[in-house]
């Protein structure tokens, strides 16, 4: 039992991370299509930076501000630059994914996965069995109760909510839409750093091309089934973690039996499924408000 919830943590957790990210951003009235491209150039960044600087600390702050650069990008390209946001966003992924495959390449040569002489810091023997997880799943679940208090219960939260739900009502009470789309996108770089680092160093420490494998769309697909709502959006992540853990069981315990291709693209179908019931019951997606304001000016 432990090693099942083991394996969900592990999985779900930097899943959760980048869901936040996404969530934010949706709350801002943007569909944030980068986190993929973002998530990969945090686990990028973190792993060459501990390799150049021989620190864990030094080198997640590294992919905390090379995360909040591409955010801020995507800000300028949407909100000055008036690009569609969803295209922008693909652009990005495309960007972080193309960027980082390229980055190693030049630094060592080749595109062979990079190893990081160390990880992330474990919770330790203390913990028992869950020693071998890592701080960012210690605490993710107060960054998930910081990420409500923040948007259910601050001034912040609310301008924040106003400007992606009624940008122009938003103006008459002082808030600056642009603003508060940076402010969250720029949250959301960090967040996504943070779920990279967990990725590529929680559990592992290497960094190989595409080692995000979807996991950013998986992201999008969560805030969407969570109604963009910081606890049931997390809840969604842990359903595609959940699935994906079981997958890895299923695959363990049936061998041959079951197709190993059908039991990898578990977390996916899951993933097809959560949008689709979502639209069930909500009676489909809705743009929002702040997407035509970006649209139209």
């Amino acid at each position: 039992m432990n090693e099942i919830i083991i394996a969900i943590l592990r999985s779900g957790t930097p899943l959760i991370y980048v869901t936040l990210a996404g969530m934010i951003a949706q709350r801002a009235g943007i569909w944030n299509l980068g986190l993929e491209g973002i998530m990969i150039i945090g686990a990028c960044a973190t792993v060459l930076g501990i390799m150049l600087t021989n620190s864990f600390w030094l080198a997640i702050v590294i992919a905390m501000l090379l995360c909040v650069l591409a955010s801020v990008l995507l800000w300028f390209v949407i909100d000055k630059l008036k690009a569609n946001p969803i295209i922008a966003g693909l652009g990005l992924t495309g960007l972080g994914i193309g960027g980082t495959a390229l980055a190693v390449e030049s630094i060592f040569g080749s595109q062979a996965t990079v190893s990081a002489p160390f990880g992330a810091p474990k919770l330790g023997p203390i913990f028992g069995p869950y020693g071998v997880l890592s701080i960012f799943v210690l605490a993710m679940p107060f960054v998930v109760f910081g990420m409500w208090l923040l948007l259910r219960r601050t001034r912040f939260g609310l301008q924040l909510a106003a400007c992606g739900e009624h940008p122009f009502a938003a103006r008459s009470i002082g808030a600056n839409p642009s603003r508060m789309r940076l402010a969250a996108l720029a949250i959301g770089g960090v967040l996504c750093a943070i779920g990279g680092a967990e990725l590529a160093t929680g559990s592992l420490q290497f960094f190989a091309q595409g080692m995000t494998a979807g996991r950013g769309f998986m992201a999008f697909a969560a805030v969407i089934f969570g109604a963009a709502h910081p606890v049931g959006s997390t809840f969604a992540a842990l359903f595609f973690a959940v699935v994906g853990a079981i997958g890895i069981r299923a695959q363990l315990s049936f061998g041959d039996k079951v197709p190993h291709d059908l039991l990898q693209a578990l977390p996916y179908l899951a993933t097809v499924f959560g949008v689709w019931l979502s639209g069930k019951l909500r009676g489909g997606a809705k743009a929002a408000s702040s997407f035509a304001e970006l649209r139209d000016q």
